[in-house]
């Protein structure tokens, strides 16, 4: 997995999305073939965007607490953060020129 992708898990989950930065939070599982698809255009544009907005991974089946809080029903789930808040959020696989409109919202 690429440096700059953050993993997130139950215990570092609100530290991370608790950021003046947005952070795209990708919910997914080893057993879903659109989070699997979508995995290296996260590596892209988590280095594309370095700096403008940090790109963390839950995996829900080992995170099942954060899972549950954020309601997460499909997967792949993302979601957008800033200050701890939900500001933006998409569920199912993304191209990489959909991702990058979904996050050219929230970048500077």
């Amino acid at each position: 997995m690429s440096e700059n992708i953050i993993q997130a898990t139950d215990a570092t989950f609100d530290e991370i999305t608790n950021s003046d930065v947005p952070v795209l939070v990708d919910y997914w599982a080893e057993w879903c073939g659109p989070c699997r698809m979508i995995a290296p255009i996260l590596e892209e544009v988590a280095t594309e965007l370095d700096g403008q907005v940090k790109v963390a991974k839950l995996n829900i089946e080992d995170n099942k607490e954060t899972a549950v809080k954020m309601a997460i029903r499909g997967i792949p789930t993302l979601m957008v953060f800033k200050n701890g808040e939900v500001i933006d959020q998409h569920v199912g696989a993304v191209s990489k020129g959909q991702l990058m409109d979904f996050l050219s919202k929230h970048t500077a």
